[in-house]
């Protein structure tokens, strides 16, 4: 049963080394940053890279969304020395997250367990189904995984559509569920697609992005940044919008005065997928405890929009502030790399990933 369950998937430890060459000529010159921000590479030759999760060690996991893999970094003094291959043939393993040394990864349907990973980099134990009761729908079935606070696994599960109305206690939400896979409990709902979550480290709230609905034009909807402040929160999601648009198909059937606002709009079709709240000491004081956004891209509209990070000022629980952070991945309106996710290290530094490029690159501080 063991062999016909993990038949389709290749857990084969192969290994990729670094060098020089690996900076693959990317022009990492053209991104803009504040005084002060310089940006390098991390590790090149990562296809498809997407959601990351930094181990215990100087191992850092990153999954992919199309490229079926599951990939291991090693590095050292904040660059990776080789890309290992964890496992590959999966379906869509978009999300990663470690928790007691073992890596977690999301794919669509099953989240998979790997024990004692890090200490078996070269020779990956077969994963472990920690659960397979989720969707098998592929339109948004890419997932990101994080443990919270409560160390509880948060899994979402995007619409299976652009526009619908599915059932709720199956789609259009997030999850959690415990690290062996049981007491699955839905959070929130009305949540279209989230691609990335974190909690304030102020007060624990749960922060997340979600993309807004395609074909109302160029201009509409915003893309959402939400705060859950209890369980059960619906975020409205098929009937209202960016808190004040009613759906055209089915705002008729719920008012947008039902649901919680979001407490960012920003900005229509950007594609806003990882983001992290800022724990780290190297940058200046007053970037710790903001939140950065990764906006991967609009993919349809006539003027693209997206490609950079945003910096959000939080405080008390609300927003601030937002302005860009990093920019230059769009050049006119062509784009050579689009940024996934983000992840703070233990240095204070901050790592993008990018799925285009097939990258994972460094933001760093030094006082000018």
């Amino acid at each position: 049963m063991l062999r016909t369950l993990f038949a389709a998937i290749a857990v084969m430890a192969s290994a990729t080394f670094l060098s020089p060459a690996s900076a693959q000529r990317l022009p990492l010159d053209r991104i803009r940053l504040p005084p002060g921000f310089s940006i390098a590479l991390f590790a090149g030759n990562v296809p498809d890279a997407r959601s990351m999760a930094q181990g215990r060690g100087s191992v850092l996991f990153v999954g992919t969304r199309s490229g079926g893999k599951v990939l291991a970094l090693p590095h050292q003094n904040m660059k990776a020395t080789r890309v290992v291959t964890l496992a590959s043939g999966l379906n869509m393993p978009n999300g990663v997250a470690v928790k007691d040394g073992a890596l977690y990864v999301a794919e669509v349907s099953r989240i998979l367990r790997f024990d004692d990973i890090e200490s078996r980099l070269d020779n990956p134990p077969a994963p472990v189904v920690v659960n397979r009761s989720f969707p098998a729908d592929t339109h948004h079935g890419w997932k990101f995984i994080r443990f919270g606070p409560d160390s509880l696994l948060y899994v979402p599960v995007g619409a299976p559509c652009n526009i619908c109305a599915p059932d709720p206690d199956r789609y259009a939400l997030i999850a959690r569920i415990r690290p062996d896979g049981s007491g699955y409990e839905v959070v929130t709902r009305g949540v279209r697609n989230s691609v990335g979550f974190d909690w304030d480290p102020a007060d624990k709230t749960l922060w997340f992005t979600d993309n807004g609905r395609d074909m109302l034009g160029d201009e509409l909807p915003n893309d959402e940044l939400n705060r859950v402040t209890r369980t059960g929160q619906h975020f409205g999601y098929p009937y209202c919008h960016k808190g004040d648009l009613p759906d055209p198909e089915f705002g008729h059937v719920r008012n947008c005065t039902e649901f919680t606002p979001p407490e960012a709009k920003l900005g229509p079709h950007v594609a806003a997928l990882g983001m992290r709240f800022y724990t780290g000491t190297q940058f200046p004081v007053e970037y710790r405890g903001n939140l950065f956004v990764a906006e991967h891209g609009s993919w349809n509209r006539s003027k693209k929009n997206g490609y950079r990070i945003k910096r959000l000022v939080v405080a008390d629980g609300k927003v601030v502030k937002q302005e860009v952070f990093a920019e230059g991945w769009l050049d006119g309106q062509r784009a050579w790399g689009r940024p996934v996710d983000l992840e703070v290290m233990p240095d204070g530094s901050l790592l993008v990933s990018d799925d285009q490029a097939g990258a994972i690159y460094r933001i760093s501080y030094r006082a000018p």
